[in-house]
């Protein structure tokens, strides 16, 4: 499985092409102008933040789970107890 450090030194395409093919599509959210996917990487979390007027990929980043971000993606993920 790829690293964070091995990951964040790819090329954008190519940091697109990991995600989708290596990655688990966890939830969508909106953020201002973005439509914000989040990934499941190994044991990292990503968010791809995509302007969906333009139709591009504006950034992709490591989840700061200390960014109140997370508050829209509690509100739609929940967790069932074993």
């Amino acid at each position: 499985m790829i690293t964070w450090t091995s990951f964040s030194e790819l090329s954008p395409a190519k940091k697109v092409k990991t995600i989708y093919e290596m990655g688990n599509f966890i939830v969508a959210i909106r953020y201002y102008k973005y439509k914000v996917n989040l990934y499941q990487l190994g044991d990292e979390f990503i968010e791809v933040f995509i302007d969906h007027k333009t139709c591009s990929i504006e950034k992709i980043m490591k989840l700061d789970t200390t960014h109140s971000r997370m508050h829209f993606y509690c509100d739609q993920i929940k967790i069932n107890p074993f």
